[in-house]
């Protein structure tokens, strides 16, 4: 082996070591970087990308979807209708901050005649509504109501002790004057001592088989801890003769309830 040979043999092993300590320094920082919830990465203990474990957001595939147990229109007057649909989240300690979803609305002959779209929360475990007023659908009437969200929720998680903590109680629920001037009055108590603010309060009627006949909301700008108000729901026209029962929900976003 003559001496020129012996000298690129060397040289190309010192540009290999060269190359292998740069690449090394390179790539070192991300094998040793302590995995996070927003690296766009599945590490750690998470069961996504950036989901389950101990992120706070949940992964899509360990989620159940929100069920749309009902979805009526009421007349308010001839041509205004008050749409709700009534939903249940099985996912105890997940909510959502904001989604958007759509009303559509058909007559008799299932015929397109109108649409209503907004945003909501999903608040976490249980049953809620979502209430849109004064839709004015000119001469047509809805007799098919349908509700969906248009886009993929983002779920978080929310401490149980949180939930547990946050309570509204509502109480003295009484309807006067069902068939002239319908006025529904509750006592609305904010059993924590959290700030629960933008609180959308919504009613409904029931006849004896469940079925809903009519609903309407109201709005408080917020709940002081401890505090205890009254709330009515009014109607311009009668109301069916059948009411039975009487559902008072009050909804409000988690995210946004703080301690005092």
């Amino acid at each position: 082996m003559t001496w020129a040979f012996k000298r690129q043999i060397i040289s190309i092993l010192i540009l290999f070591l060269f190359f292998s300590v740069f690449g090394f320094l390179i790539i070192s920082p991300s094998l040793t970087e302590t995995p996070t919830c927003a690296d766009n990465k599945q590490n750690g203990n998470e069961a996504g990308v950036d989901c389950g474990g101990s992120c706070v957001k949940a992964c899509l595939f360990q989620v159940d979807e929100v069920a749309v147990l009902w979805t009526r229109s009421f007349r308010v007057v001839p041509g205004r209708y008050n749409a709700v649909t009534y939903l249940e989240n099985h996912n105890k300690n997940l909510a959502v901050n904001k989604i958007n979803y759509k009303f559509r609305f058909a007559d008799e002959n299932n015929v397109y005649i109108g649409k209503r779209e907004g945003s909501t929360f999903i608040p976490p475990s249980g049953k809620f509504a979502v209430f849109e007023p004064g839709i004015d659908i000119g001469n047509s009437i809805p007799v098919y109501t349908t509700f969906e969200f248009t886009q993929m929720p983002e779920w978080t998680a929310v401490s149980q002790e949180k939930i547990s903590q946050i309570q509204i109680l509502v109480s003295n629920i009484t309807l006067l004057n069902a068939e002239t001037s319908p006025v529904l009055s509750a006592t609305i108590k904010n059993n924590s001592f959290f700030v629960i603010p933008e609180v959308n309060i919504v009613a409904i009627l029931y006849d004896a088989n469940r079925n809903a006949l009519s609903a309407s909301s109201t709005y408080l700008d917020f709940l002081a801890g401890e505090e205890e108000k009254e709330v009515n729901f009014t109607w311009p026209e009668s109301l069916p003769s059948n009411i039975i029962a009487k559902e008072i929900i009050p909804m409000y976003n988690i995210f946004s309830v703080k301690l005092r």
